[in-house]
């Protein structure tokens, strides 16, 4: 199956968003070789966030990539993008966060949030709404003010966002430069955020080892990362600096402790259908439903409609793929 060492090898176009810990292991294969070693040439296409990522999919502008869980049902409803496995558990990392120094306060009282500074329609807006259920707060009376995460950082340091809707790296930029903490996070709220490795339904149809490669070499970088922990942070400061985000030693070290990632062999469990829904039918549903609920579309997918665990299974199926996956 492998094309190591071919003359040309073959084309295909991964989408991210720079400056995301589940990007990184993207990074990882590049500076290791990895994708020539299966046959593969990437691409790179970038975006700014997951909605123009997702138009551009539509577009056939990309073939495959990682992106947040709401633009991964986003591109399912609009046009049938598949989720073809998890990048990472974002949960801790989307979160109301607010002055440190008042955190305790409002957590006695949270009927002070009474506007929101966020960028709506987002895993961090999801987190959001979760944890004012939580907190007893009818979402319906908070006006949620939409920024972009960059505004919501200026806007806190410049004292006019008190109450903020934001998720890594983003987090550690507001405990670092405006003195904000957690309020609340998605995981506090009972919210589960993954973030979706996707491909587009035809390119998958028609090209689908170039998919299961694509995915042995993410999850390749994924071991890598896990067993050499103190390289992988001094890669992930070189990557995010590369797509102008600048993050402290101890922002690094808190990405890889507040987001758990995948093996081959976690994803297929969570992948799994065995006994019924699996636990990422049950996640998705979850962030689908609350979609719906806003607006952002009108029927929630069904999740066996579009979360394809086929070409992860081909991986684990293969000797050659999933020993390549292991084999560091």
């Amino acid at each position: 199956m492998f094309a190591a060492g071919a003359v040309s090898a073959e084309t295909i176009r991964v989408s991210y968003q720079p400056s995301l810990y589940w990007a990184l292991p993207f990074h990882v294969a590049s500076e290791k070789g990895w994708w020539g070693e299966v046959g593969l040439e990437p691409e790179f296409v970038t975006f700014p966030a997951g909605a123009p990522q997702i138009a551009a999919a539509q577009a056939k502008d990309w073939d495959v990539g990682g992106t947040g869980s709401v633009p991964a049902i986003l591109g399912a409803a609009r046009f049938g993008l598949k989720t073809i496995g998890v990048t990472n558990d974002e949960s801790r990392t989307n979160a109301i966060m607010t002055a440190a120094a008042d955190v305790e306060a409002v957590k006695a009282d949270p009927s002070q949030i009474t506007s929101l500074v966020i960028t709506t329609n987002s895993t961090a807006d999801y987190a959001a709404r979760a944890c004012l259920a939580q907190m007893g707060v009818d979402a319906n009376a908070v006006e949620f003010i939409n920024l972009a995460q960059a505004q919501i950082i200026t806007a806190a340091i410049s004292g006019n966002g008190h109450f903020a809707g934001v998720w890594a790296p983003n987090t550690y930029t507001l405990q670092e430069r405006a003195g904000y903490d957690y309020l609340c996070s998605g995981a506090d709220a009972g919210a589960i955020v993954p973030g979706a490795l996707v491909a587009r339904d035809d390119y998958a149809a028609d090209n689908p080892e170039a998919v299961q490669k694509f995915l042995a070499v993410y999850l390749k970088a994924i071991t890598w990362i896990k067993a050499n922990p103190d390289e992988a942070r001094e890669m992930l400061v070189d990557f995010y600096s590369e797509g102008g985000v600048e993050i402290s030693d101890a922002g690094a070290a808190a990405e890889f402790e507040l987001r758990p990632t995948f093996t081959l062999e976690e994803q297929l469990a969570l992948m799994a259908r065995d006994a019924g829904a699996s636990k990422l039918d049950t996640w998705l549903t979850d962030i689908a439903g609350f979609m719906t609920s806003v607006g952002t579309i009108t029927e929630a997918p069904g999740a066996e409609s579009y979360i394809d665990g086929s070409f992860l299974q081909a991986v684990g199926d293969s000797a050659e793929l999933s020993a390549f996956v292991s084999g560091n």
